[in-house]
């Protein structure tokens, strides 16, 4: 019984630079956000008596801010390793169809 395997597409500068683009403008939206969201927390303070429910407030906030800024960060590093990645298949002297 032979099976037979999926071809997947090798990459192209085109389709890296086209990834890039959509990674980025996802990047500069999750920015658009963090900053929408801390300024939200920062114009509202927490008021309340109990020392718990501030505690607990506070550390929803930093969470919150802190998930927003991470996938920013990961869409923005995805950005910039596929325009390297692009760049290497641009000036790369090999076969398209050899791997490494």
């Amino acid at each position: 019984m032979t099976e037979s395997t999926p071809q997947v597409p090798l990459p192209t500068p085109l389709r890296c630079l086209t990834g890039s683009a959509i990674a980025g403008v996802m990047a500069f939206m999750m920015y658009l956000l963090t900053s929408k969201i801390a300024i939200s927390f920062a114009r509202t303070p927490v008021s309340n008596k109990s020392q718990a429910a501030v505690n607990i407030s506070i550390a929803v906030r930093t969470l919150v801010t802190g998930m927003t800024a991470l996938g920013m960060s990961v869409f923005g590093i995805i950005s910039l390793g596929l325009i390297v990645l692009a760049v290497k298949i641009a000036f790369s002297k090999d076969e398209p169809g050899k791997s490494a």
